[in-house]
């Protein structure tokens, strides 16, 4: 691999970047909901005497250790990847010991590594013969766990991919900050990219995840937010990267407007039905399976789809205990919200909306112009990645 791409060592006029620096002001809204935490917890240089995971360099291993279809579509992308977590490695890296402690445990504590591989796979279908496609997943990746870092912060969560969340290790302080240097680190790899299509979608991207995790926010314990509230929020806050991860692909590419817009699309609707196909997980999926706890959602008082259909289609007695539980959050009525659940078919309801997504997704490939560069089995693999992202508990 280019050994610029992995230290950093390619030049570009900052002059020429004001929406970089606009977009990381704004993305810092979100982290100040998570003010109210920073003094819960004490900042440390040392991890908690916890067992921390090993590095993990391939993704998508299942936490039970059982092979998935995430892991076999990993292990025929396993040259790209293998390149991929090289940059990875080599970006985290910073003199700040805490920082390079935290911001390995999260990357290595699992997870599909799915965000940066469709950056990879958009790539190779549209043609790309270059290797600044292992940075823009990079870039991709750093920006997801920052998410991740904040979110968790901001839940109060504890667990995640079945380990401790680094909040719970390290303190809620060194998160957010973690994940701010994670951020700023993406902004630096961003502007290596030297190019402003790809600039300007990643800023742009970064405010719409922040705003979504506002969003969520303003409707946590609200059980009068509405199916379209709901799926705002899902566009915002998770299938908005998927979106940019694919779309940049193509941009690599120079592909024309109408497949850029077809690859973004692709994105857009697998990201949505992966959300969806999550929320039914938290009401079906075990903690073990999973790797969180179940009934989490519920338990921080969000109202997920499948919660908001069975208060449309359940008894008055029904609607009531679900509105009652979604308002005071935790885990005491979840029992009885997945008998209701159950009955009222909102999982079944959901998976539907989720499989309309994934198909979705498949039909924008085939507008995309198979040429002599394009990797044709790298479009088969998007497709593949549709299916999974609905046939999968976890």
């Amino acid at each position: 691999m280019n050994n610029n791409i992995l230290s950093g060592n390619v030049k570009l006029d900052i002059r020429r970047c004001p929406c970089i620096g606009f977009a990381f002001i704004k993305l810092q809204l979100g982290i100040l909901l998570t003010a109210k935490h920073l003094s819960e917890k004490p900042l440390s240089n040392k991890p908690s005497s916890e067992k921390q995971s090993p590095e993990k360099p391939l993704p998508g291993k299942q936490i039970s250790g059982k092979q998935t279809g995430f892991d076999l579509i990993s292990s025929q992308c396993h040259k790209d990847m293998q390149a991929v977590n090289e940059v990875i490695h080599q970006r985290l890296s910073s003199e700040v010991v805490l920082v390079n402690q935290l911001s390995h445990y999260i990357v290595n504590s699992g997870g599909k590594r799915l965000r940066p591989l469709l950056a990879v796979l958009s790539a190779k279908t549209c043609g790309y013969q270059g290797e600044l496609h292992y940075l823009l997943a990079a870039i991709i990746e750093f920006i997801h766990t920052a998410t991740l870092l904040h979110d968790d912060v901001v839940d109060e969560s504890d667990l995640r991919r079945g380990n401790k969340t680094a909040n719970a290790m390290f303190g809620n302080a060194a998160s957010v900050l973690v994940g701010d240097f994670l951020y700023s680190r993406a902004f630096e790899m961003m502007v290596e990219m030297d190019n402003m299509r790809v600039m300007q979608i990643l800023a742009s991207t970064t405010n719409t995840i922040a705003e979504g995790e506002v969003l969520q926010l303003m409707n946590v314990h609200d059980a009068d937010i509405t199916e379209a509230q709901y799926m705002q929020v899902i566009h915002s806050k998770t299938a908005k990267l998927f979106e940019a991860a694919t779309q940049l692909g193509a941009i690599l590419c120079q592909r024309p407007e109408p497949e850029e817009q077809a690859m973004a699309a692709y994105g857009r609707h697998l990201g949505t039905a992966f959300q969806l196909i999550d929320d039914v997980m938290d009401y079906r999926s075990d903690s073990e399976t999973m790797g969180k706890n179940v009934g989490d959602d519920l338990a921080e008082g969000k109202p997920t789809l499948p919660l908001l259909y069975a208060m449309q289609q359940g008894t008055e007695a029904q609607s009531k205990l679900i509105r009652q539980a979604i308002e005071q959050g935790g885990y005491a009525m979840i029992k009885q919200v997945q008998a209701i659940i159950q009955q009222t078919g909102a999982l079944e309801y959901t998976e539907a909306m989720a499989r309309q997504e994934a198909e979705q997704a498949i039909a924008q490939l085939d507008t995309i112009t198979d040429d002599v560069t394009a990797d044709c089995a790298s479009k088969q693999i998007l497709k593949q990645l549709a299916h999974l992202s609905v046939n999968r508990n976890a």
